[in-house]
């Protein structure tokens, strides 16, 4: 019964991934192109891990470069936000009595209780610093739209107070500072001064807004950039691991693809050694692994074939050397009786030498037989059924008869054989017939490889 093991695995156990082994064993493709497309694909999965990673990396790189320019940022409005504040206080100073804030005690009486002149100055000067502020060449970054509209705000008003100051609040200084007393003129300077005190409150606010909204954007953007980089942490570990799942899946596949047809193949050829032809091997793949199945199977059926010959063959020949050794035996029987009549002198009697010649022919046809018989058992040998027949006989008769028989050959060859054995040696148990054919074998190479002029000695002893 032929061999069939389950498609995709050299142990006939089914698994999950069997179909797709099968898919990749029957790609009419060679087994190098199949190697090289798994390299390949390898190493495009490393690829994309890499750019992955550059891709996640630059995001990261990004994200800090943002941090950065918003920390610059924050800087700059910070500076501007403390410039508004250093202006508002400027002017809060100049009122009155808190003007002692700004003159220390060692200043001269006359100045306490007045409005100096420089301080509005100071003030103008710092309404122009702020306005300068507000420009992409003091800040160093171009501000995004919306804190533009902003700044513009911010260096519009600081305009104006300055302008308010100049043209409208210095004029009304006659000297350098304006006494409490003075009632007209603080009465005119009065409005002016509540606008400009306005308009740095303003400035302040807006700065202010400014500072503190690109610290929330700094937090802000911390907080996304945690939650950004757990996201692509995430998303990295996870392509990485997909792409190794991805890489053993493919390897594990290809490599089943190739490692199951070779065991199938291997264990099929292990049977044929074992003897065993009636099996196949089924390989499903269309490269050179399939080709070879297809070989293995095509040498199966030829040695099954031939062993199938080689039987009948080994039939035909026992059949034929057990009818020659009966047709032979028929008339070789006939000569052997008749050789032994003829000995007994039945019908007459015969001199010495015609005895001897007898005794030759008898002990000759007896081998003679011994080797039909011998013929007649390699059948037997053959099937392994060979059994001796084990019985008492003379071993020095049998030395003697094969001496007999190959002495007429030695003395052609001008090789003497001389015979002597022990009065011990006699009855032995053995084989008869098969002992005398190795005796006679052994004594017929003997003479056959002594030189001319030689002599062959056989001896017993017991």
């Amino acid at each position: 019964m032929a061999e069939q093991l389950e498609p995709g695995s050299a142990t006939g156990r089914r698994r999950w991934i069997d179909p797709l082994v099968r898919a990749v064993a029957r790609l009419p493709v060679t087994v190098r192109t199949k190697l090289l497309i798994a390299f390949v694909g390898t190493s495009l999965l490393l690829v994309a891990v890499g750019l992955l990673g550059q891709v996640v990396l630059g995001q990261s790189n990004d994200r800090v470069a943002s941090v950065r320019a918003l920390q610059e940022r924050a800087v700059e409005y910070s500076r501007l936000k403390a410039a508004a504040e250093s202006l508002r206080d400027v002017l809060a100073q100049n009122v009155g009595d808190d003007f002692n804030v700004i003159w220390p005690d060692a200043a001269p009486p006359g100045i306490r209780g007045t409005y100096s002149l420089a301080v509005d100055l100071s003030a103008v000067d710092a309404a122009t610093g702020v306005a300068s502020k507000t420009t992409p060449d003091q800040l160093g970054f171009t501000p995004p739209p919306g804190d533009q509209l902003v700044l513009q705000e911010i260096e519009g008003t600081a305009q104006r107070l300055g302008r308010l100051i100049k043209q409208r609040l210095i004029p009304l200084y006659a000297g350098p500072t304006i006494a409490i007393d003075d009632e007209a003129t603080i009465e005119q300077m009065l409005p002016i001064r509540a606008r400009a005190e306005d308009y740095a409150g303003d400035l302040a606010t807006g700065a202010t807004g400014l500072a503190n909204g690109t610290r929330e954007e700094i937090q802000d953007l911390i907080e996304r950039n945690a939650s950004s980089f757990a996201s692509s942490r995430a998303l990295f570990i996870g392509v990485a691991a997909g792409a190794l799942v991805l890489a053993l899946l493919l390897g594990f596949v290809l490599s089943w693809s190739l490692i199951g047809p070779i065991q199938k193949i291997g264990d099929r050829l292990a049977a044929i050694a074992s003897g065993n032809f009636s099996g196949h091997v089924d390989v499903d793949n269309r490269d050179e692994l399939g080709a070879l199945g297809a070989n293995v199977n095509r040498m199966n059926e030829e040695l099954r074939r031939l062993y199938t010959e080689l039987e009948a063959a080994s039939r035909h020949k026992s059949e034929f050397l057990a009818n020659m050794s009966h047709e032979l035996r028929t008339p070789l029987n006939a000569i052997i009786g008749f050789s032994q009549v003829l000995r007994e002198e039945m019908f007459g009697s015969v001199n010495p030498k015609q005895s001897e010649y007898l005794d030759d022919i008898i002990s000759s046809g007896n081998h003679l037989l011994s080797l039909i018989n011998d013929i007649l058992d390699l059948s037997k040998v053959e099937a392994g059924q060979v059994e001796l027949e084990v019985h008492p006989f003379s071993l020095r008769e049998a030395l003697e008869r094969g001496v007999v028989m190959v002495r007429e050959r030695a003395t052609g060859d001008g090789v003497r054989v001389a015979f002597t054995a022990d009065p011990e040696v006699d009855v032995v148990d053995g084989d008869e017939r098969r002992i005398k054919q190795v005796i006679f074998n052994l004594l017929s190479n003997a003479v056959k490889f002594t030189p001319a002029g030689g002599e062959v000695d056989v001896s017993a002893t017991r």
